[in-house]
C-alpha cells in the first residue's frame, strides 16, 4: 500500500518505518525542516532500541521517504496516519489544535477515496472532530477511522511488530476492509485485530494508560503501607502477582510513574469525565498520589542529613524508563528541582537522557562521564531509573567514590541482606531500611 504518516515523533517515525518494514510504501510529512532534512540523510531523530536497522534498510530500498510538503506527502496515499501531538492543556484536556489544522488542511488534497487514521492519543469525539473539518472542503470521500497506539518506549519496535492486539474504530465496511489488509502481517501470530465503534477506540486507549497507573499508584500505596507495618513489599508483589487475575506487570514499586504518556492520559480521561459531568474519583486520587510519590525520598534523606545545603547528592537514572531518552514528566526532574531548593548540589548520570536533562536543567548541575563519575564525592546516591547498568554495580569502586556509604533508592535495585552485608545504610520503598 502506500502510506502517509504526518507527524515525525515517537509514533509517527516507528508508525512509518514499521509499516514500510513489511513492504508498503510510506511517506512522513512534518513541517519542522530541520527535522526532516536529518532523516532524509539517514538520520534517527529519536532514541528507540531496534529503530535504526529498519530505518536504514526502508530508506536504502526506498520503501521510507520524508517531506515538509503535505501535497506532496499524501500523493496516491490510499491510508493517512495523524500522528500528530496532542499535549496537555492548562486544564489537563488534550490539545487538538494540530490534529484538527492537519484535519483542515486535507479536505482539497484528497483525490480519492482515503482512509484517515487518528493514531494520536485523543479524547472520545475527537474522529467527530476531524471528519467535521475534513469535509468543510472535501473533494472525495473519505472515513475517519480511530487506531491508538499500545507502543511502550525502548520496546516499540517489538510492540509494533508483533502487537498483542490491534484496536481499530470504524463503521465502516470499506475501511474495516482497508486497515485489516494493512495490519495482516502483524497479526500472523493470531493475536486479534479488535474491530468496534469509533468513540470506544478511541477510550480504550485511555482506559488501558489510566488502569496500568493505577495498578502502579496502587503498588506504591501498599509499599508506603509496608513501612509502617513493617512489612515487605517485593514479598506482597510476589504473592499477590501469582494471582492469574493480577498479573506479575506494574506491580514494583518506586518513586511514580512519568513518560509522555500515562500522567497526559489520566489527566486526559480525568478532564473527559468532568466535561459529562461523571467524578472520576479514582484518578483524581492516582494523580494526587503520583505527585506525592515522586518526592519519597526527599524526607529520608533530610531526615538523615538534618539539612540537605550543602550536601552533594548523585543521580543515577534520569530517563523516566529504562531503555529511552525519554525525560516527560521523568521523577528525575522533579527531585533535582527539589534538592536545588534546598541548597544540594547535584551530580547525574543516565546512559541516555542526560542531554535532554541539559537542555532543562542548563548547567546548574553536574553531568557526569559515567556512574562513578557522578558518584564522586557525593554525600549520598539516589536512584530514578532502573537502567541494567546500575543494577550490579562494582560497590567496593562506589563506596571510594562516595564520602557515605548511603543509597537512597527508588527503584528496589538491592538485596537488603546484601546491602546489610556490604555496610551500606540503605533506603528503599516500602521495604525495611538498612542502617
Amino acid at each position: 500500500m502506500k502510506i502517509a504518516v504526518v507527524g515525525t515523533g515517537y509514533v509517527g517515525l516507528v508508525t512509518g518505518t514499521c509499516f514500510a518494514e513489511t513492504g508498503n510504501h510510506v511517506t512522513c510529512v512534518d513541517i519542522d525542516e530541520s527535522k526532516v532534512n536529518k532523516l532524509q540523510n539517514g538520520e534517527v531523530t529519536i532514541y528507540e532500541p531496534g529503530l535504526e536497522p529498519l530505518f536504514e534498510r526502508n530508506i536504502r530500498q526506498k520503501r521510507l521517504d520524508f517531506t515538509t510538503s503535505l501535497e506532496k506527502g499524501l500523493e496516491g496515499a490510499e491510508i493517512i496516519f495523524l500522528a500528530l501531538p496532542t499535549p496537555p492543556g492548562e486544564d489537563g484536556s488534550a490539545d487538538l489544535q494540530y490534529v484538527l489544522k492537519v484535519a483542515g488542511d486535507l479536505g482539497p488534497l484528497l483525490k480519492d477515496y482515503t482512509v484517515i487514521v487518528d493514531k494520536s492519543t485523543v479524547p472520545v469525539g475527537t474522529a467527530e472532530k476531524v471528519t467535521e473539518e475534513i469535509s468543510r472542503n472535501a473533494v472525495a470521500d473519505f472515513d475517519v477511522v480511530s487506531n491508538p497506539e499500545f507502543l511502550r518506549e525502548g520496546v516499540a519496535v517489538e510492540d509494533f511488530m508483533k502487537p498483542d492486539r490491534v484496536v481499530v474504530g470504524t463503521n465502516s465496511e470499506r475501511a474495516r476492509k482497508l486497515m485489516k489488509e494493512l495490519y495482516a502481517p502483524y497479526v500472523r501470530q493470531g493475536n486479534p485485530v479488535i474491530f468496534m465503534d469509533v468513540r470506544s477506540a478511541e477510550l480504550t486507549k485511555y482506559a488501558a494508560n489510566s488502569f496500568l497507573a493505577t495498578k502502579i499508584t496502587f503498588m506504591n500505596e501498599i509499599a508506603n503501607l509496608c513501612e509502617s507495618l513493617g512489612a515487605d513489599v517485593d514479598m506482597v508483589r510476589k504473592g499477590i502477582g501469582t494471582d492469574d487475575r493480577i498479573g506479575r506487570r506494574f506491580l514494583f514499586a518506586g518513586i511514580g510513574y512519568g513518560g509522555s504518556c500515562f500522567p497526559k492520559d489520566v489527566q486526559a480521561l480525568a478532564k473527559s469525565s468532568t466535561e459529562v459531568n461523571y467524578d472520576f474519583k479514582i484518578l483524581n486520587s492516582v494523580m494526587e498520589i503520583n505527585a506525592d510519590q515522586k518526592h519519597k525520598l526527599i524526607q529520608p534523606m533530610t531526615d538523615y542529613f538534618g539539612s540537605l545545603e550543602g550536601r552533594t547528592i548523585a543521580i543515577w537514572g534520569l530517563a523516566f524508563k529504562p531503555y529511552t531518552d525519554d525525560i516527560r514528566e521523568a521523577p528525575s526532574l522533579e527531585n533535582i528541582e527539589v534538592l536545588l531548593s534546598k541548597g544540594a548540589k547535584v551530580r547525574v548520570y543516565d546512559p541516555e537522557a542526560m542531554d535532554n536533562v541539559k537542555h532543562v536543567v542548563g548547567d546548574n548541575i553536574y553531568y557526569g562521564k559515567d556512574e562513578y563519575d557522578a558518584a564522586m564525592g557525593a554525600d549520598a546516591l539516589m536512584i530514578i531509573t532502573e537502567w541494567p547498568v546500575f543494577r550490579t554495580p562494582e560497590f567496593d569502586l562506589l563506596e571510594k567514590k562516595l564520602k557515605n556509604k548511603v543509597i537512597f533508592d527508588g527503584r528496589n535495585l538491592y538485596d537488603l541482606s546484601h546491602m546489610k552485608e556490604l555496610g551500606f545504610t540503605y533506603y528503599s520503598i516500602g521495604r525495611k531500611r538498612i542502617n
